[in-house]
């Protein structure tokens, strides 16, 4: 099957035509490995409104990656094992995700995509994150798992369009490497932290006489898992502070009208960034 799925995936791209950049003669100068590798980073750093939305995803993919794998260990824990409703939470991301998808074809999401971006991130971790860590039954777990996963799509589609609409289709390549780095390097960081976070801290802070019981048992309850619902909750509250904060900031906040679109420049005044 997954020799029959890749086959469809590249099939469906054979027939599509993909148009090369046009690049200036000053672009055309041979670069080392290292100076290209460099660039993506470069480039970002010289312009604080994709430097903030990149940060944004940082966090977004930290979070996720510290939440994510202890997912069927705080189900497993606090229905007795109950495969079906780990079943039925896996499901709703699933079911999530789609709905999200289709809700942004058809609506093409916010005029103003780093709405898109940063209230796509607040209302997901409110209403995804949070509500996995405040319930304890299977309903409201597959229901923060499914708003969850429908925010997912627009948040990264209107990020997708600034970035594409903001980055000269012949820097893309290295830019988005850069970004993909930047993402990315946050998962092994925050996998490495989980484990010991959760056994070595807060499962034992959340059992009944723990360190953290007293502070917020009132909130989430006590016992076997709590400790894992307490990370998904406090992680609800970060990324929704910091989705909200990021308006603070007026290169974020109106990075689409700061940064003039690529194909709004003319190429004669084009300033690169030097490596």
């Amino acid at each position: 099957f997954d020799i029959a799925s890749f086959i469809i995936a590249i099939g469906s791209l054979l027939p599509v035509h993909i148009p090369q950049p046009v690049v200036s003669a000053e672009k055309q100068e041979k670069s080392s490995l290292l100076q290209d590798s460099l660039f993506g980073f470069k480039y970002i750093l010289a312009r604080k409104g994709l430097l903030g939305l990149q940060l944004a995803f940082f966090l977004i993919n930290f979070t996720g990656s510290l939440i994510f794998p202890l997912l069927a260990p705080m189900i497993l824990s606090q229905t007795n094992n109950n495969t079906v409703a780990l079943g039925t939470v896996n499901s709703a991301f699933g079911v999530g995700g789609v709905v999200g998808g289709l809700l942004l074809s058809a609506w093409g999401g916010p005029k103003k995509k780093v709405h898109g971006v940063l209230l796509g991130m607040t209302l997901s971790s409110l209403l995804g994150y949070t509500v996995m860590g405040l319930a304890g039954s299977p309903l409201f777990w597959a229901l923060g798992a499914f708003i969850m996963m429908s925010f997912n799509p627009i948040i990264n589609g209107s990020n997708q369009a600034i970035w594409q609409s903001k980055v000269p289709p012949e820097m893309q390549g290295r830019v988005f490497s850069a970004r993909a780095f930047i993402a990315l390097i946050s998962q092994p960081i925050a996998m490495a932290i989980t484990g010991p976070l959760a056994d070595g801290f807060l499962l034992p802070g959340m059992m009944e006489g723990g360190s953290l019981a007293p502070i917020f048992g009132w909130l989430i309850g006590v016992g076997p898992g709590k400790g894992i619902s307490l990370l998904y909750l406090m992680m609800g509250v970060i990324s929704a502070v910091f989705g909200l904060s990021a308006y603070m900031f007026k290169e974020v906040r109106d990075v689409e009208s700061l940064l003039p679109d690529h194909d709004a420049i003319d190429t004669s005044s084009t300033v690169v960034v030097e490596v």
